[in-house]
């Protein structure tokens, strides 16, 4: 696979460089981890930027090579990261892009480019964590609506979302994998309630969703009733595939940062340590040409949907960003202790990353039967 870019791909990377060069300036204060409203307010106004400039539409109306050295880029040159506008951007709106019908992609599309609505994710519940398909959050139709009932748990972004990608049973005598649609749903609607969870470092990035009989419409359904689950196959392989891209430019640059603390501190004379860099360098670089084989898969079988290699990404990732962070606890001693320290906030972050978009475990399910092709557990 050549993973080499074309002078057009290289023309569009200078001129994005120089164009962040002059925005970057004039963004306004970053607002604090925990006040989402503001986030919300800063993240939106970023895209809005992104948008006039010429930018936005990278996410689905460009080649996955394109969307690569968009994340590569920005995240290099120490912009904003998407934010309160993850799920739209990186899930719902790909999504919708690959899946919806002209008159949805019309209606959602250009909202979320602009940097004017908020998506979350309605996927896992109580007892539906892992194994997504046990959801048991029902809808009955009722002529142009669905009636929906249930809850939903770690809804991102659901304290200041305007719309969720919600993932309901419409047919409870259908095998789990067949009776499953995928539904966008108003946050506005009666009968929705919004209970945030506050995480280890404060915030509440994180909610309960109790839904009591919110009507949805009927053609807000993305793909065909009960064919939910292989839309929400189409989402996880963006949330695995590329969603942790620029995640990973941030890894290898925390990388660079942590080695030149340890060396102010005096803590690079610990050999496990720099051992411990060095690898996790070599393992970010693994990753990073693991993301350009992914991306050049999905560009070579067409329409740009990440396979399951993302699911080798993922597990990798994951467990690798763990690790950084605890090197960092490392370098940085009793410090560590104090949220208002560089990476402390992001090693509690780094907790999660084995359980969130797909536990471990079903990462390594996915690659041992759908690659490898070993049989299923019983």
């Amino acid at each position: 696979m050549d993973l080499a870019y074309t002078p057009e791909e290289e023309e569009f990377r200078a001129r994005l460089r120089e164009w962040l060069a002059k925005a970057l300036p004039a963004l306004p204060p970053k607002p604090s981890p925990r006040d989402w409203p503001g986030r919300r307010a800063y993240d939106l106004g970023w895209q809005r930027m992104l948008h006039d400039a010429g930018y936005a539409h990278v996410h689905w109306d460009a080649s996955p090579t394109t969307r690569l050295i968009f994340l590569e880029e920005t995240e290099a040159a120490g912009a904003p990261y998407v934010g309160a506008g993850f799920v739209g951007l990186l899930h719902a709106g790909p999504t919708i892009a690959a899946e919806g019908t002209p008159e949805q992609r019309d209606r959602w599309l250009p909202p979320i480019l602009r940097g004017e609505e908020v998506w979350c994710q309605g996927f896992s519940e109580p007892d539906a964590g892992s194994d997504l398909a046990s959801l048991r959050t029902r809808a009955r139709r009722d002529g142009d609506d669905y009636v929906v009932t249930g809850s939903k748990i770690w809804t991102s972004h659901a304290e200041v979302a305007d719309w969720c990608e919600l993932l309901v049973r419409t047919d409870p005598a259908a095998p789990q994998h067949r009776g499953i649609t995928w539904l966008a749903m108003p946050m506005s609607a009666p009968g929705v309630e919004v209970r945030p969870l506050r995480t280890l470092a404060g915030s509440t990035e994180f909610a309960e969703v109790f839904l009591d009989e919110v009507r949805v419409p009927v053609a807000n359904r993305v793909g065909e009733e009960n064919d939910g689950w292989r839309v929400t196959m189409v989402t996880l392989s963006f949330e695995r595939g590329t969603a942790f891209v620029g995640e990973v430019v941030a890894c290898r640059r925390v990388l660079g940062e942590l080695a030149r603390t340890a060396r102010e501190n005096g803590r690079w004379d610990d050999p496990v340590l720099r051992r411990g860099l060095g690898r996790l360098n070599a393992e970010f670089r693994a990753l990073w040409r693991l993301t350009q084989w992914n991306v050049s898969e999905a560009e070579a079988s067409g329409g740009g949907v990440p396979g399951v290699g993302g699911s080798v990404f993922k597990l990798r990732y994951s467990h690798a960003r763990q690790e950084l962070y605890d090197i960092a606890a490392a370098v940085l001693g009793a410090e560590s202790l104090d949220l208002e320290q560089p990476w402390v906030q992001d090693r509690l972050s780094s907790l999660s990353y084995t359980i969130a978009a797909g536990t471990s475990q079903i990462q390594r399910n996915i690659v041992a039967e759908r690659i490898l092709g070993l049989p299923k557990g019983r």
